[in-house]
């Protein structure tokens, strides 16, 4: 599609990138609180009193958090001013934060972290539209990947420094880190996002719309299906370094931190391949990932080339996490905000959808490289999704002029 027309706001590049910087700490915040339970989670079943599989119920219930409050909320709240529902998105996030380090016992905990996942998606949305509205329409892409970054430096940075002050000190004190990262976040956003309207007119009804459109269902099929490949084996990480590379337990981390700088290389790549050419961008990122996906049993044995990969698999899919935020803000319509959140919302789905599959190939006694091989036929799922994608791109580009994509409101 073209290139959304925009009006060119009075901002100093220094501006610019401090906003960029302020949203981006807000993705900081999330992704520390997203992922910091999973390292602390024998610390968490310990202190509510259950045991740890119990304890496993607190990530699904913020995972159901992201997919139910990524639609609703920025279907409901498309014609708010966009900081103050920034303001608002992270407050809520404070809130739910908060119950999580007070809850008493693991019913509290429970509706506490689903509370903490509601503005998840909503947030990156709504963050991402204010970030593209700030810079010249070539530059958009990275202005979304710069948001985007603080969740992806969150796995390298945030969610380390949180396990290991919730190990040391108690696991509700991560949870208070995070609070005192989202108080931080309104205070930035408040100094330095420029205000911004929202969309005029916008109703559920009219937000939900955008759900009707084929290129959109399409590209959240790629998000929930090729997307869970990678959560197919990154789920099994841990097995697959100890009884498949043959490492010691004090291994895994490494690999995990070989996976989240990736992730960070790869957030910064996928803003500027998506500038360049968003949808071949998308193509090759979902190409590579299953190729990746395919190779992981071949080298999963040697472990220098098992780091590699899982390097090269986290650059790659964050690309394509990138470009898919992109695309769905493109094919999108008027609900550009909804189809921004919704990316949130397929990808936590593409979690439990790749950790299930994962599982049962484990279960049914195929091994620890199988759930790659599963991931590898996700992929290629979703590659199909683009294919049909892209015929009905061309057909589209022949039957007429493109509609204009409204740029996003300032």
């Amino acid at each position: 599609m073209s290139a959304p027309a925009r009006e060119v706001p009075s901002l100093s590049a220094r501006r610019v990138a401090v906003a960029v910087l302020a949203l981006a700490l807000g993705g900081f915040a999330i992704g520390t609180t997203e992922f910091v339970t999973m390292g602390l989670l024998p610390d968490i079943a310990e202190g509510i009193g259950v045991d740890i599989p119990s304890a496993g119920h607190v990530i699904s219930a913020y995972a159901l958090g992201v997919v139910v409050g990524a639609p609703v909320i920025a279907a409901s709240a498309a014609r708010l001013p966009r900081r103050a529902l920034l303001v608002g998105l992270m407050a809520a996030f404070l809130v739910g934060n908060l119950c999580s380090a007070l809850a008493p016992d693991r019913s509290t905990l429970l509706l506490a972290r689903f509370v903490s996942g509601l503005p998840h998606g909503a947030y990156f949305g709504v963050a991402s539209l204010v970030a593209a509205g700030l810079v010249a329409p070539h530059l958009r892409g990275r202005a979304v990947s710069s948001v985007m970054l603080g969740l992806a430096v969150a796995n390298v940075a945030g969610v380390p420094a949180a396990t290991w002050l919730g190990q040391q000190v108690g696991w509700r004190a991560a949870y208070w880190a995070v609070v005192v990262l989202a108080v931080l976040t309104v205070l930035a956003v408040l100094a330095v996002v420029p205000s911004s309207p929202g969309r005029a007119g916008a109703t559920v009804r009219t937000e939900l719309v955008a759900l009707r459109r084929p290129q959109v269902l399409l590209t959240l099929l790629v998000a929930t299906v090729g997307f869970g490949g990678m959560f197919a084996v990154y789920s099994y990480i841990a097995p697959l370094v100890t009884e498949v590379a043959g490492l010691s337990r004090g291994a895994v981390p490494w690999v995990l931190l070989a996976f989240g700088v990736g992730g960070v290389a790869g957030t910064a790549l996928g803003g500027r391949l998506a500038d360049v050419a968003l949808f071949r961008s998308l193509v090759g990122a979902m190409v590579t990932v299953g190729v990746l996906l395919a190779g992981i049993p071949l080298v999963a044995g040697w472990w220098p080339g098992l780091g590699v990969a899982m390097f090269l698999l986290s650059a790659t899919a964050s690309v394509l996490v990138v470009c898919l935020q992109m695309r769905l803000m493109e094919v999108a319509g008027d609900a550009q905000m909804l189809g921004a959140a919704l990316n949130h919302s397929a990808l936590n789905a593409a979690n439990a959808l790749g950790a299930w599959l994962g599982g049962l190939v484990i279960a049914a006694g195929l091994g620890y490289t199988a759930p790659a091989l599963v991931g590898a036929g996700l992929a290629a799922v979703g590659l199909l999704a683009l294919s049909t994608s892209a015929v009905l791109r061309r057909r589209e580009r022949r039957a007429g002029p493109v509609q204009r994509v409204p740029a996003p409101a300032r």
